[in-house]
């Protein structure tokens, strides 16, 4: 079984800025899958809910989650655009069941 971390964050942004959300966290993807400790790392809108964002992410520990969620480019997008989010965003580390 594989040790690496799985995450997805929710993000949502205030329906007036959309377009801005959309284009920092397009941004942070690029940058974010640069990063030593990241596998994966991808960006989705809710088909239902336009302006939800879901990052679905897999890292090779918590460390480097935690070294992540200190980059300054991610610093950089949360000053960015984080007064455009209609709450802060739900990051949930994963474990599996079963």
């Amino acid at each position: 079984m594989s040790n690496d971390l799985k995450v997805v964050a929710t993000i949502i942004a205030k329906p007036d800025a959309v377009d801005a959300v959309r284009d920092g966290l397009s941004a942070l993807v690029a940058e974010t899958r640069k990063e030593e400790g990241n596998i994966s790392y991808e960006l989705f809108e809710s088909a239902v809910e336009p302006g939800t964002f879901i990052t679905v992410e897999l890292w090779k520990s918590q460390e480097d989650l935690d070294g992540h969620m200190q980059t300054p480019h991610l610093q950089h997008a949360l000053s960015e655009f984080g007064a455009h989010l209609a709450a802060p965003p739900a990051i949930h580390p994963l474990r599996p069941v079963g």
